[in-house]
C-alpha cells in the first residue's frame, strides 16, 4: 500500500507503491512539479472505487447466495467458487478505505493502517490463488477427468481451501508488519500517510512477492486454458463455440487486468532503487499516469470473476432466473391478498 503526497512539488523521495505520489526524482536537489497527477489520482481513483465496490459486492453477494441456497458445497468447484467470491468480498472490503485515503490522507490512526492494509492484501492473494486453483481445477476435469473424480471429497475440498488462506494470511503479513502512519508536510499542508515506514527493503519486496505470484498464476492459468483449447477444438469434440469465447476472455482479461498494473509496480520499484532513466521526471510522471490507470483496471476485476466463472453458466443463469421468479411471487402475494380485500363483497375498500 502505498501514500498519498498531497504535496505541490518535491525533491528526489521514496514512494508508497498503492497511491504512488511520491517517486524518486532524481538528484537530491532536484524538484518534480506532479501538481497534475496528483489531481488525476485524487480525482478519478476514489470514483472508480466506489464504481467497483457497488458491482463487487452486488455480484459477489448474489453467487454467495446462489451457491448456499441452490449448489451443493461439496462439490470441489462449488467450494472454490464460493472461496473465491469471500475473496473479492474481502479485497473490496479495503477500498472504500483506500477511495477516502485518496481524497483526505490517512485519520483512522495506526493499528486501521496496520490492520486494513491486512485484510486487503489477504483478500488480494486468496483471490489470486482460488482463481489459478480453480482453473487447474478444471484442467483437470477436461484433460484428466478420472483424477477429479478420485478428489471429489469434502475432506479434499475443505483441506484445500485452509491450505490456500494460510498461505494468504502469511504473505500478507508484511503488510501488517511494516505498514504504519506516517507525517508528510509542506509549507502549505501537513497529511498523514499509511505507508512502510522506514522499511523500503520490505516494501520492495512486497512488491516482488505480488509480481511473483501474478507470473506463476498467469503462467499455469495460460497453459492450462492453452491446452483446454486444444482439448476442446478437436473434431471430435462438441464443444459450443461461447465456450471457447469465454475461455479465451478469462485469459486475456486476467493479463490485461493484472499484467499492466504488475508491470507499473515493478517500475515503481526500480525508481524507489534510484535506477535510470526512472529516476527523471518526466519518466515518473509517466509511471504514475500508469499506477493509477492500472491500478483501476486490475482491481475492477473482483467485478468480474463472477461473470466470467459463475454467472455466463447456464446452470448459475437457470438458478438466478428461479431466485428472480421466487422473489417476484412472494412480492406479488400480499397485492393480490389486498386486491381481493379491495373488491370483496362487490364494493371498494380504501387502503389508506
Amino acid at each position: 500500500m502505498t501514500a498519498p503526497s498531497i504535496t505541490k512539488s518535491q525533491p528526489a523521495t521514496n514512494v508508497d507503491e498503492f497511491t504512488g505520489f511520491d517517486y524518486f526524482t532524481g538528484s537530491p536537489d532536484e524538484i518534480c512539479d506532479k501538481i497534475k497527477v496528483d489531481q488525476f489520482g485524487r480525482t478519478v481513483t476514489p470514483i472508480f472505487f466506489i464504481i467497483i465496490v457497488l458491482f463487487s459486492c452486488v455480484g459477489n453477494t448474489l453467487v454467495l447466495y446462489v451457491l448456499v441456497k441452490y449448489e451443493n458445497l461439496k462439490s470441489l468447484t462449488n467450494t472454490f467458487l464460493l472461496n473465491l467470491a469471500l475473496s473479492d468480498l474481502i479485497f473490496t472490503f479495503g477500498l472504500p478505505f483506500w477511495a477516502y485515503y485518496y481524497m483526505y490522507g490517512w485519520t483512522l490512526g495506526d493499528p486501521a493502517c496496520k490492520a486494513i492494509n491486512y485484510v486487503f492484501y489477504t483478500g488480494y492473494y486468496s483471490s489470486i490463488i482460488f482463481l489459478t486453483v480453480l482453473t487447474v481445477h478444471r484442467y483437470m476435469a477436461v484433460v484428466h477427468p478420472l483424477s477429479v473424480v478420485m478428489s471429489r471429497k469434502s475432506l479434499h475440498c475443505y483441506a484445500t481451501s485452509i491450505v490456500i488462506w494460510i498461505i494468504s494470511f502469511c504473505a500478507a503479513i508484511p503488510q501488517a508488519m511494516f505498514n504504519s502512519v506516517v507525517d508528510s508536510s509542506d509549507e502549505t499542508m501537513s497529511v498523514q500517510l499509511c505507508d512502510f515506514d522506514g522499511e523500503i527493503n520490505w516494501k520492495l519486496q512486497t512488491v516482488y512477492l505480488q509480481n511473483f505470484f501474478f507470473v506463476v498464476a498467469f503462467v499455469i492459468i495460460a497453459f492450462c486454458y492453452t491446452v483446454i483449447l486444444i482439448r476442446l477444438l478437436r473434431p471430435t469434440s462438441h464443444t459450443r463455440k461461447k465456450t471457447v469465447q469465454l475461455i479465451l476472455l478469462i485469459v486475456v482479461f486476467f493479463f490485461l487486468g493484472w499484467g499492466p498494473y504488475n508491470v507499473a509496480i515493478f517500475l515503481d520499484s526500480l525508481i524507489s532503487w534510484g535506477i535510470s532513466p526512472f529516476n527523471e521526471c518526466d519518466v515518473s510522471k509517466s509511471v504514475d499516469y500508469w499506477m493509477y490507470i492500472s491500478r483501476m483496471v486490475a482491481f475492477s476485476h473482483c467485478c468480474l470473476n463472477p461473470v466470467f466463472y459463475v454467472f455466463m453458466g447456464i446452470k448459475f443463469r437457470n438458478h438466478l432466473k428461479k431466485m428472480l421468479w421466487t422473489f417476484r411471487k412472494k412480492n406479488s402475494e400480499p397485492q393480490n391478498r389486498h386486491s381481493r380485500l379491495i373488491y370483496s363483497n362487490g364494493e371498494e375498500i380504501s387502503m389508506y
